[in-house]
């Protein structure tokens, strides 16, 4: 697409994103030729520090969306100039105006009366010869309408079928072609627009007929009879509220902030009229004029304004839903490794039984079983010696629950396994819940098959248990991001974009992690910069051939894998034990002539250098900067060198839930539990306690001060210790709290005042700090609800 549009005009691009970025023109214009050439954001951000002063991915993140953005309406300005320019209609005010244009919005405004559409009234009128009467009738309100019209009265009907043989069907003639003429006019269009975004109201009632008791409809009982200010409302609470709609349980519309009484203009008619500099002063057309205004506000404006400010409410509900969707799967991803350990996965089940599989310290699968604790067969003993038998025979180190259902009563028995198995030293296994999300994606999924295809779909969920517990992100490359279940309304935003996304989070993930190039799957390598899937698979098949790779300069043998594929991705794959030490860290190849330099400096073999942290700190980077290799990038290498092959990922814990506390039944207030962040949003964390249902810590109850986000205070996979504030057993709903020092009766006592309060105050939103805890709790409880649909 850059081929297409001039210089002069990529370089006004460039220096609009620096300066939104607030970084150097130089900066973005080294960034973006990278990027044309078809460099990835994770070898940009780690191996071209220097070309873009160091912007980070999350800068060039924003660059590419933004740059792809800014090219994609200056190709749609060239067309509507060029449309414009063949009707013969380009005025170099127009052509300003359009130049001009900042945003898509702006530029679809200037073109709306030059767009060919069907012929309207309003043509049919002008084509009648009635554009003058409009235009005097305006112009001079004194005029008699009827009078004026008189002139404009036609004998017969037209041969298209217009009738303009009376006064007032040529008035009406008169008025389309005005509410066509405001309706298209960019500056009244976008100064409405504005402020109907600035004063609007949301509202949302129950659609007619249908049933409030209603199982499904009764999820949007806080929408029955709601309104606040769209310009307002929470992302969570808009993708709500248009759900409703898409459903046909809400009926939801644009209101103005004052409802008209019958008869009198409303204030957005009102609003038309200031923009028009026309006013009501008794005069012979000022009543056939009042009634244009009004036509074109209810006709032509109201309905494609609502359309325009939905539309804008959705993308930015969209937008933060896809952010926070995008935050959580990062932090799965980059949640702690328990590393390289046997590991036993159980996948539970009730009548289907609970599926065992055992890997090995890499992964592989070992052994499986399925064994009966629970109903029908409550074969308790006889699972405990199978597990048992499992565990002594590949000395199982680690045992993995997936948390679905009966997960806490599986746990239980991982419980007894574990003490049963303790050595006399009291040295024990470690049992584990994690997520088994997408679990059942990836058994079904072609890669499975591959991977295991002589092992049942059934059990191959029990193995992708065992696995992510050893390397999340390992684990978790090889399922679709979207099936991971770590977003809400996940099928209400823009799919294209939450894959565009969560790819990018992957690709990151991975990059910034590295891939062990000897055992890494197909669906990791895949992620790497630089490498395709087709690529991948010939890397994986090369090494099978040929045995594992020594190092990087064998990557040039892979059939399809050439020398930009290499530049893309050698420093991101890692070699332990192979012929040289350095392809084990994040150098990349183009640098070890630095490494070399740097070893003549100090006379020490390579292996002397790494990890030797406090030597390394005394070298200056500066010394050893060569050509376009400056002393950011040595910077670099010499802490590759001080921690070779590093993990950045956090240290393994596990939360230990409480014994005894097996279900919401179990629950009491004030009781203090240990449990895993399984979601986060901006009003809240969900926390796993062990109980089948996720409690809810509301934002304003993660820490004593105020918290805007709740991603500033937690992330998902983190474990956390929490109070349980209230137990509503019927509803299955758990509210708790982070605030240790705070007792449930406090809190009550708070949700009283603040219920009194509460009444002689309007109605706030349920996002914000100061709310009640009780409310907050049941408004979003609700959304707990709708996020497992």
């Amino acid at each position: 697409m850059a081929s297409t549009i001039d210089a002069q005009t990529q370089q006004h691009i460039h220096q609009l994103i620096a300066q939104e970025l607030g970084a150097a023109p130089r900066q973005v214009d080294a960034a973006v030729k990278l990027l044309d050439d078809g460099a990835t954001v994770p070898f940009i951000a780690r191996y071209r520090k220097e070309a873009t002063g160091g912007l980070d991915d999350a800068q060039l993140r924003a660059l590419q969306e933004r740059l792809g953005y800014l090219r994609e309406l200056e190709q749609r300005r060239q067309s509507v100039l060029q449309s414009i320019q063949e009707q013969g209609k380009l005025t170099p005010v127009l052509s300003a105006a359009i130049a001009k244009a900042a945003t898509k919005q702006e530029l679809e405004d200037l073109y709306l009366p030059y767009k060919q559409k069907r012929r309207t009234k309003g043509q049919i009128a002008r084509e009648a010869g009635l554009e003058p009467l409009a235009d005097a009738l305006f112009a001079n309100p004194a005029l008699v309408p009827t009078e004026a019209a008189a002139a404009y009265v036609k004998a017969e009907k037209g041969e298209d079928g217009s009738d303009f043989t009376t006064a007032a069907a040529v008035l009406d003639g008169a008025r389309d072609i005005l509410a066509e003429r405001w309706a298209e006019d960019a500056q009244l269009v976008q100064t409405m627009r504005q402020w109907l975004w600035e004063t609007g109201l949301l509202v949302s009632k129950l659609a007619d007929g249908k049933n409030p008791d209603d199982p499904e409809v009764a999820k949007f009982k806080d929408y029955f009879d709601y309104s606040e200010p769209i310009a307002q409302v929470p992302s969570h609470r808009a993708l709500a509220v248009f759900r409703g709609r898409s459903l046909d349980i809400l009926q939801v519309r644009l209101a103005q902030e004052v409802e008209p009484e019958p008869g009198r203009p409303s204030l957005a008619e009102g609003r038309i009229a200031a923009l028009l500099q026309w006013s009501h002063q008794g005069r012979a057309a000022d009543d056939w004029l009042r009634k244009v205004v009004a036509w074109t506000w209810r006709v032509k404006l109201s309905l494609s304004l609502e359309r325009d400010l939905f539309a804008r409410l959705r993308e930015a509900s969209e937008r933060v839903a896809i952010k926070v969707f995008g935050d959580n799967l990062r932090d799965l991803l980059l949640a702690a490794p328990a590393g390289a350990h046997t590991v036993m996965g159980l996948d539970p089940g009730i009548r289907t039984g609970v599926k065992v599989a055992v890997v090995d310290a890499t992964g592989k699968l070992l052994e499986t079983a399925t064994v009966y604790p629970h109903e029908p067969r409550r074969d308790w003993q006889g699972a405990l010696r199978t597990l048992a038998t499992l565990c002594a025979r590949h000395k199982v180190a680690l045992i993995a629950i997936g948390n679905g259902t009966a997960s806490r009563e599986t746990d239980k028995l991982a419980g007894e396994l574990v003490k049963m198995l303790a050595d006399s030293a009291g040295h024990r296994m470690q049992k584990v819940v994690v997520s088994e999300a997408g679990a059942s994606v990836y058994s079904a999924s072609a890669y499975a098959s591959e991977e295991m295809p002589d092992v049942d779909v059934s059990l191959r969920g029990a193995v992708s248990i065992a696995r992510r517990l050893q390397d999340p992100l390992a684990e978790l490359v090889k399922i679709d991001p979207k099936s991971i279940g770590v977003g809400q309304y996940q099928h209400d935003v823009n799919q294209t974009e939450l894959a565009r996304t969560l790819d990018a989070v992957v690709e990151d993930c991975v990059n910034g992690v590295g891939v062990d190039l000897n055992t890494a799957s197909v669906p990791l390598l895949a992620r790497v910069s630089g490498l395709s899937p087709s690529v991948a698979r010939a890397v994986v098949r090369w090494r099978e051939a040929n045995g594992a790779f020594r190092n990087r300069q064998q990557l040039l043998k892979v059939p399809g894998l050439g020398p930009k594929a290499f530049e893309q991705s050698a420093g991101f794959l890692r070699i332990r034990g192979g012929d040289n030490p350095l392809d084990m860290t994040g150098v990349h190849p183009e640098t070890y002539p630095v490494v070399e330099a740097i070893l003549q400096y100090t006379q020490k073999p390579v292996e002397q250098l790494m990890g030797n942290g406090s030597f390394l700190r005394t070298l200056r980077p500066e010394q050893f900067a060569q050509g376009e290799v400056g002393a950011i990038t040595v910077k670099d290498i010499l802490g590759e060198l001080e921690k070779p092959g590093r993990d950045p990922r956090p240290d393994f814990t596990v939360a230990r839930f409480n014994d005894g506390v097996e279900d919401i039944t179990d629950l009491r207030p004030d009781m203090v539990l240990e449990g895993t962040v399984s979601n986060v949003a901006q009003f809240g964390a969900f926390v796993d306690v062990g109980v089948h249902q996720d409690g809810l810590v509301h934002v304003s109850q993660l820490a004593n001060r105020f918290v805007e986000d709740a991603r500033e205070i937690v992330k998902t996979g983190q474990v956390v210790k929490v109070k349980v504030l209230e137990v509503d057993v019927p509803r299955k709903r758990i509210s708790l709290t982070m605030r240790l020092d705070q007792s449930a009766s406090q809190q009550a006592r708070r949700d009283a005042a603040g219920g009194a309060a509460s009444a002689r105050r309007p109605r706030r939103d349920a996002a914000t700090q100061g709310q009640p805890a009780s409310a907050m709790q049941s408004a979003f409880a609700k959304l707990q609800a709708l996020k497992k649909q």
